[in-house]
């Protein structure tokens, strides 16, 4: 297994759609090994395959309950239905969410509630998520990456403004720009 370089805000990979996954291969159990590691390494609480620079429609999830149940697992070839978010502007304390490719900011965001999730595992088998909460927030921030749209593509005009203002500052946007965990330090 392997840390793999996280590709940051502005590089094409992280703002196309991603290719479904024809087969499950040695290469695909690789890199989805190598994603767990990045994840954790980051630390992260998700980790999609485009943010490797891997245009293919996987994602791994990592998330510990406030009473310490681990919930931790990977989705090929997902599948995202939820429940419509709330009206209204969301709480910055407790909708804001940050993303291993925009890294060291959170900003703001409403999304829904409920989410389910189907696709498959690393084994082909069938896999069924229905979940609420900050397990909702994960599979919507990780499924949006596959479909090439980053969190920051979703916040209000104004955090909006100001995510182009940090970008332009620490001079992301660019193609091939790209963060080590546990060797870069990019906590703003």
């Amino acid at each position: 297994m392997a840390v793999l370089p996280i590709r940051i805000w502005g590089d094409p990979v992280l703002h196309a759609p991603a290719d479904p996954v024809g087969e499950i291969t040695d290469d695909v159990r690789t890199l989805v090994a190598d994603m767990y590691e990045t994840m954790d390494a980051a630390p992260g609480v998700g980790l999609a395959a485009p943010q490797v620079g891997v245009s293919l429609r996987i994602y791994v999830y990592s998330y510990e309950d406030d009473d310490g149940q681990p919930w931790r697992g990977e989705i090929i070839n997902p599948e995202l239905l939820m429940t419509p978010p709330e009206p209204g502007h969301p709480d910055e304390d407790a909708e804001s969410e940050g993303c291993l490719s925009f890294p060291g900011e959170r900003f703001p965001l409403r999304r829904a509630d409920r989410a389910v999730v189907t696709g498959i595992d690393l084994s082909g088998e069938p896999v069924r998520i229905d979940v609420d909460g900050w397990r909702a927030r994960i599979m919507q921030h990780e499924f949006d990456h596959l479909d090439g749209i980053i969190y920051v593509d979703r916040v209000s005009d104004g955090d909006w403004k100001t995510a182009q203002k940090i970008s332009k500052k620490r001079g992301w946007g660019r193609p091939g720009q790209s963060w080590l965990p546990g060797v870069d330090d990019l906590e703003g």
